[in-house]
């Protein structure tokens, strides 16, 4: 092997045919021999290039309809063969075998396929063999072959033909090899994941892929390396959504805005605006509002403190009245369904807001995997997208909620699956005032809470905090009364929780006492 190779003969296989004439036209200028086959060759015949199919090299037609075309010993030793081994060079011209120095492959399109929703039988024909075969053909023998899956590597390719006089370098070859790797693996993960679903088992071996969006500038600290992968799944959210000013995101930005955006897109513009503020993955305050810029102003007045420097998601279009609102304080990232030509106008003035637009909500119930890495492995989970209704709730304390408080409590539960455990939310029509996230006692959670209504208060010159009146949602059961005391004495009218504990009839007991009204929803939301 040596530094540079030449590349004399091409092999062209691709389903995404973007910039295929133009490279084989510039290879064909080279003098570089194209092979190809189906759809790939007539492309570039149609362009008027030379082409010799890949049948008329191996001496057997395309078959199986097309399943059989490329896997043949003509093919893979042209691509295996070690240029620079004597009994590798006998055994080609023996056999008649050209080398092969270029792969241009990029495989079926099975994720697009997948999210389409297409029926089992045409995912099971958009699985790719023989590209996958020829990409890792050519990736172990990088030494001599290049490699290509990505269209974005094609300029790539031609200026170092143009550079080192129709060779490549081994520095980029190695580099397209562990591409490529990646790509197979990427790709297979989605075949794999895929049929797990089908088959309705948690599989024996599990594998995650992603591609490159975007090298960070470090992760949660400056220390850290970072990157940002995407899935290739369609969901809107952050990874999805058209960026239009401002500085490019940080980690903790886009761990921060996926959160906000989620949340916020647990309520219906249907039925209402709604907005949601996120700090350190936590919300520090979320409303509903007859407009936008009022459901922004309560979720803003839960914690002006925490608020700023935070994300903000909205659940509708971003108009200008809202984008003039939410400019009175640093903001981070505001993430939204999309915006008019008048909010785009207002945020442009604050360059370093970044504006993220999407093309819809996240839908809350679409089933997903979640995973964690720990020492020596993953941990695997079904996303949570545990929803309650009315009518899953039971009241078990003598007095019943009201149809408002009953409305709270299942907002203040929608909220509590978003807030890191131990979670307490207090909620008074429609918004939140007050939120107690990630304490190791729920007690702790509670008055935390509570505090953070008060202070609110004081600053705002209220003259109680809006905790009185309220209700509360618990992530989880209430272990001790402590807890549902505290929020009693802060001025929690009504309770909503999953129950489950030994000493439900204690909490239950001293709810009673108090006069509250308690539900239970049967389910819990711990977030860690």
């Amino acid at each position: 092997m040596t530094d540079l190779a030449p590349l004399r003969r091409a092999l062209l296989s691709v389903s995404d045919k973007t910039g295929l004439v133009d490279l084989g036209q510039a290879l064909a200028a080279r003098g570089v021999e194209l092979l190809s086959t189906g759809g790939t060759a007539k492309a570039l015949r149609d362009a008027g290039l030379e082409v010799r199919d890949v049948a008329d090299v191996t001496g057997f037609p395309e078959m199986m309809d097309g399943r059989v075309k490329t896997l043949h010993p003509v093919v893979h030793g042209g691509l295996l063969a070690l240029r620079d081994k004597d009994d590798h060079v006998a055994a080609m011209r023996a056999h008649d075998i050209g080398p092969i120095d270029l792969v241009v492959v990029n495989l079926y399109p099975f994720e697009e396929t997948l999210a389409k929703g297409a029926p089992y039988a045409e995912m099971i024909e958009n699985i790719d063999i023989g590209g996958p075969a020829m990409i890792r053909s050519a990736a172990k023998n990088h030494g001599f072959v290049t490699v290509v899956v990505d269209v974005q590597d094609y300029d790539a390719v031609l200026a170092e033909l143009a550079a080192h006089d129709g060779q490549t370098t081994y520095a980029l070859r190695q580099r397209l090899a562990q591409t490529a790797y990646a790509r197979t693996a990427a790709y297979d993960t989605a075949v794999s994941t895929w049929m797990a679903g089908e088959v309705g088992q948690t599989p024996r071996r599990q594998t995650f892929g992603g591609t490159l969006a975007q090298p960070l500038r470090y992760g949660e600290n400056p220390h850290q390396s970072a990157a940002f992968y995407t899935d290739g799944s369609n969901r809107p959210g952050v990874a999805t959504a058209t960026q239009h000013q401002g500085k490019e995101l940080s980690y903790n930005n886009i761990n921060d805005t996926d959160a906000a955006f989620e949340l916020v897109s647990e309520f219906d513009p249907g039925d209402g605006p709604a907005c949601a503020i996120i700090k350190h993955a936590n919300p520090c305050g979320v409303a509903r509002g007859a407009t936008l810029k009022e459901a922004y102003t309560r979720a803003f007045d839960c914690d002006r403190t925490s608020a700023f420097g935070g994300i903000i998601a909205l659940n509708r279009p971003l108009d200008a009245e809202t984008a003039q609102e939410i400019t009175g304080i640093f903001t981070e990232v505001v993430i939204a369904p999309g915006a008019d030509e008048a909010a785009l106008a207002v945020f442009a003035a604050k360059k370093n807001l970044r504006l993220l637009t999407t093309d819809g909500l996240a839908d809350p119930a679409t089933a997903a995997l979640a995973v964690r890495q720990v020492s020596g492995g993953y941990l695997v989970q079904d996303k949570d997208v545990g929803r309650v209704s009315l009518e899953d709730l039971k009241v078990v304390t003598r007095k019943s909620p009201s149809d408002q408080e009953m409305a709270d409590l299942l907002f203040a539960w929608t909220v509590a699956k978003h807030v890191k455990s131990n979670a307490i939310i207090y909620v008074k029509d429609g918004a939140t005032v007050g939120v107690g996230a990630g304490q190791m006692s729920r007690v702790d959670s509670t008055r935390i809470a509570a505090r953070k209504a008060q202070d609110m208060a004081e600053a705002m010159g209220l003259p109680a905090p809006l905790t009185q009146g309220s209700v509360v949602a618990s992530d989880a059961f209430f272990p001790f009364a402590d807890g549902l005391i505290t929020a009693a004495e802060a001025g929690a009218t009504a309770l909503i929780q999953p129950g489950g504990s030994m000493r439900d009839d204690e909490v239950i007991a001293a709810a009673d006492e108090a006069g509250l009204a308690m539900v239970f929803t049967g389910m819990r939301h711990f977030r860690h």
